[in-house]
């Protein structure tokens, strides 16, 4: 930990640091004698405990929905669920994991500055924001749907990048991303961790992400916070970032750690952000302070952490306007994910935008979008029992698994590295002059290993 952690008294955060301490007691409230569900607590994030009660009758579920999935779910309370629970289309968002990864390109421009940027500090101002700025996002509260083995996604016609995610293995879910254009390269193995609580749901960012900033070769490691998923069940469900995000040169040693406030009691302290970008001796050199969901500032400090006199807090990023009343609560950069607008020519058919129960949601078909849903799970497994018969592995085409085992805070990770070939596929297509030009809407979902395989 750096020596002027904001936590530790003194500096410029001192004051407000201290919520973090109460992580976990604010405003929650068992509800076991007002509802008789053992061990289920309900969370009003604008309220007190005394709000629990009225709190817990609120959200999305029918009060007979809501009991079953709550006996169902029971049994799995303090078990990692990221794979084994099968869950209604109803609380689903008409987009994938992997399209969700790609959210994080929306400011991608910070990027392109940091990799402008001479001074070294400045430089991290710009990445860090760039990593806190996909949190707005990221607070949806609709589950997006797992990608099937061999999924993919891409995306093109938004900042210069070219954009393309793997979903690349299935137990446990792992996905490989990677991301270019003329400033940087993003570089992401993601292994999500879950802990079901009851009537929420921790979920740890077991992964390793890299961003080179071409000019200078400066490589830059995050390693984000996790998230709490409160009312799962009872209650309007909301989502809470909280703890330290570090954000490393690996190249200079310099560090951004930012501390993602917990919501407190009525609302206190959700959303903020606070903390300062340090040298390779670990002095403070730039404070950074603002809101996840709003916007980042920052101002130059002393050794102490405090704001240097005759300088002043400045603003370098504000998330976007967002449409009105939107069914999901998408950005329009959610919505630009989705579109074939961002699709190149000659679409993957294993695309994440090709899926029939993802297309049907977004139709507002739930019956057919879980249908669909269920006839590809059942492919899938029907592959993976033909797979194991044939003594055969399964082979990510655009991601090569590494020898590297990562530790990171909450388990170790297998990387996966970007091979190459996605590059020769993409300039073969874009170079030809013998590609026949097809609506990509008009591709089936295909991302299966056995063409010839039917569900069985």
């Amino acid at each position: 930990m750096a020596p002027n952690d904001p936590k530790q008294g003194g500096g410029f955060f001192a004051s407000i640091a201290s919520t973090l301490t109460n992580f976990g007691s604010a405003m929650t409230k068992s509800v076991n004698g007002l509802l008789g569900y053992e061990g289920l607590e309900v969370v009003n994030p604008e309220g007190g405990t005394e709000d629990a009660e009225e709190e817990a009758k609120r959200g999305r579920w029918k009060q007979e929905d809501r009991d079953s999935y709550w006996k169902m779910m029971q049994k799995y309370i303090g078990s990692d669920v990221t794979s084994m629970v099968t869950l209604p289309v109803l609380i689903f968002e008409p987009m994938t994991m992997l399209q969700k990864m790609a959210e994080l390109m929306e400011y991608s421009y910070l990027l392109d500055m940091a990799d402008e940027c001479e001074d070294p500090y400045m430089r991290l101002v710009y990445s860090t924001s760039w990593a806190i700025s996909v949190y707005y996002a990221y607070q949806r509260t609709w589950k997006p749907f797992n990608p099937i083995l061999g999924e993919t996604y891409e995306m093109v016609n938004h900042g210069g990048i070219t954009f393309l995610a793997e979903q690349v293995s299935h137990h446990p879910p792992m996905s490989a991303g990677h991301a270019e254009n003329e400033h940087f390269i993003y570089d992401i193995t993601s292994k999500l961790k879950t802990k079901f609580l009851g009537n929420s749901i921790d979920v740890y960012p077991v992964g390793r992400t890299r961003v080179t900033l071409k000019r200078d070769g400066v490589v830059l490691d995050l390693v984000p916070p996790p998230t709490k998923v409160n009312n799962l069940i009872f209650g309007r469900t909301w989502v809470d970032s909280l703890g330290e995000m570090i954000m490393t040169n690996l190249t200079t040693g310099d560090k951004a750690v930012l501390y993602f406030q917990p919501c407190g009691w009525f609302g206190a302290g959700r959303y903020e952000v606070d903390g300062y970008i340090y040298n390779s001796a670990e002095e403070p050199k730039i404070l950074m302070t603002g809101k996840w969901n709003e916007s980042i500032s920052y101002q130059l400090c002393d050794g102490e952490g405090e704001p240097l006199p005759g300088t002043e807090l400045k603003e370098v990023w504000r998330v976007a306007d967002a449409p009105k009343d939107d069914k999901f609560q998408y950005t329009y950069f959610a919505h630009k994910i989705n579109s074939f607008d961002t699709a190149p020519k000659k679409l993957l058919a294993s695309d994440s935008r090709l899926r029939p129960d993802r297309f049907a949601l977004e139709q507002g078909e739930l019956s057919k979008a879980g249908s669909e849903k269920s006839s590809l799970e059942e492919r899938q497994r029907a592959e993976k029992r033909d797979r194991e018969a044939k003594g055969h592995q399964f082979t990510p085409k655009w991601f090569d698994l590494t020898s590297e085992v990562t530790p990171t805070p909450w388990d170790d990770l297998e990387v996966y590295q970007y091979n190459g070939k996605y590059t020769e596929h993409r300039a073969a297509i874009d170079s030809s002059t013998s590609v026949i030009e097809i609506d990509n809407r008009s591709t089936e979902f295909n991302p299966w290993q056995y063409e010839d395989l039917a569900a069985q």
